[in-house]
């Protein structure tokens, strides 16, 4: 049996008008501008350490910030856009935003974080995450 839906072509097409117009611009919690997360990673492994390739374009290596703890990375970024306008100058549309945006994410295996390295070149940050020497379990004796 088939469902009867009335059609309004002025409400559809609002609809339409307004998806995306009021759409928010940046949720802190989640660290995403839109839909969008706005750190992207690729993480590749071999049999002694990890590789990390973190994706941040327009942001100072200074306000990059790496913290390790065990086996958890976390990656956070300020981005700071100054903007100059000009007398007689009007801004129409701004979809840049400040604020702090943060990546976290676990690894299989714990991080050696004196060997630890990371270096930040045309916006994309690499990170040489070492594995941890694994620990054999260790028996206790009963007694």
């Amino acid at each position: 049996m088939n469902t009867l839906v009335r059609f309004d072509p002025a409400a559809d097409r609002l609809d339409d008008f307004f998806a995306g117009f009021f759409r928010p611009v940046f949720n802190a919690e989640r660290g995403t501008v839109g839909n969008t997360s706005e750190i992207r990673i690729d993480v590749r492994e071999d049999e002694k350490s990890y590789a990390v390739d973190a994706a941040i374009p327009g942001v100072k290596k200074e306000d990059i910030h790496v913290a390790i703890d065990g086996n958890e990375v976390s990656i956070t970024a300020e981005v700071k856009n100054e903007k100059e306008v000009k007398e007689g100058e009007r801004v129409l549309r701004t979809e840049r935003f400040y604020g702090k945006t943060t990546r976290r994410f676990a690894l299989a295996q714990e991080i050696d974080e004196s060997g630890a390295a990371a270096k930040y070149e045309d916006g994309v940050l690499r990170l040489t995450l070492p594995k941890k020497a694994a620990t054999s379990a260790k028996k206790l004796a009963i007694q």
